[in-house]
């Protein structure tokens, strides 16, 4: 008899290992039913709501300041170090350094005081910066300004690295003192195939339309983070539409600006000012030569926009850090451009500092 419930108990534990296999294969499935279903599948072109504020509408003559920064999210910081990025990190800000980056954002944006203001990478209910809204966290601090949010990155859960992101609901967004006529979501060429599509990037424009006061012609203002962890392919795809779209605003007469985070440097600006160093992130180029003639490209080179994430920057070697051009501008022939200034913060508050243009309408 005991040899009899030995066997079974061998025969039991020579299932085990199959049994493991069965069950990991039944959560990876799940997964990718549940990531497939829940997938974020926006339309080529989107209305998005325009909060009310702004009353004043522009006007030919109008002197401007925009200011363009991707906040990392809340959560990027100079204590942070991101996996993607050669470094460890995947939670990188608890709930009271989240909120000392907010303020920091909120102070820097009322030293500025914009007209414009463009931010990328921005939450609204996100794990990874404890379910905070930051969009309405600078709506409301920002009192008489219309602003319209965009999603590029929702995902009901991330599952990637260990311990995974988890839920992100995050995007680009554009704040204007001035009137906003319509605001729209223009998805940009996705390079990502099934099934790492699923809970990747859905990069956009955020395209508002500000009417002009004795005049049919509009500002248009386009607020963009392209793509920065693909092969190449994707930036060549999104520039080219951006290029196209802003060419046939241009073309009809309308004062035309492109601003955020480029993800590349414009070919205008010499590469090897903030050296590429081996094993770091090495930035993509915009070739200016390739638009019409009469566009401007803007970037203040007398300060990094961007440094690398492989290892937190506060009490670090300041040295070994990668530094880049990434955030400006490009604006059309018919404002005339009186300043671009990156504001130097030392990255305490995001891995980016804000880029600050002041502009004419002719």
């Amino acid at each position: 008899m005991s040899g009899i419930v030995s066997g079974k108990k061998g025969f039991r534990l020579w299932k085990l290992p199959f049994y493991l296999i069965g069950c990991v294969l039944i959560l990876v499935i799940g997964l990718l039913l549940f990531l497939t279903v829940t997938e974020y599948r926006p339309k080529d072109i989107e209305p998005l709501t325009v909060t009310a504020g702004a009353q004043r509408k522009a006007a030919p003559g109008d002197s401007l300041t925009l200011m363009s920064w991707n906040l990392g999210y809340g959560a990027l910081g100079d204590n942070a170090d991101f996996f993607m990025d050669g470094g460890k990190g995947v939670k990188t800000a608890d709930t009271a350094r989240l909120e000392s980056n907010i303020a920091g954002f909120l102070k820097e944006i009322d030293a500025v005081q914009p007209d414009i203001l463009l931010l990328q990478e921005i939450d609204r209910n996100s794990a990874r910066s404890e379910g905070i809204d930051e969009v309405r966290r600078v709506a409301e601090h920002l009192e008489g300004f219309s602003s319209s949010f965009a999603n590029n990155l929702k995902v009901a859960f991330l599952p990637y690295p260990v311990p995974p992101i988890g839920k992100v609901d995050s995007g680009i967004a554009t704040f204007s003192s001035l009137q906003v006529g319509l605001a729209e979501r223009v998805q940009l060429p996705i390079p990502f195939a099934w099934p790492i599509r699923m809970a990747n990037l859905k990069r956009c424009l955020l395209i508002s339309r500000l009417p002009l006061e004795g005049s049919d012609k509009e500002l248009v203002l386009v607020n963009l983070h392209l793509e920065a962890y693909d092969s190449g392919e994707g930036k060549i795809a999104q520039t080219k539409q951006l290029a196209q779209l802003l060419e046939e605003e241009a073309a009809k007469g309308n004062y035309v600006i492109a601003g955020g985070d480029f993800n590349q440097i414009f070919s205008n600006y010499d590469k090897n000012k903030y050296p590429q160093q081996e094993g770091k992130w090495a930035v993509g180029e915009i070739d200016v030569g390739s638009f019409s003639a009469g566009w401007q490209f803007m970037m203040d080179d007398s300060v990094p926009t961007c440094r690398s994430l492989d290892q937190p920057y506060a009490g670090a070697d300041k040295a070994s850090f990668q530094y880049y051009l990434l955030d400006g501008f490009i604006v059309s022939s018919n404002i005339a451009v009186e300043s671009v200034v990156t504001r130097d913060l030392d990255f305490v508050c995001s891995d980016h500092n804000p880029v600050v243009m002041k502009v004419t309408l002719k």
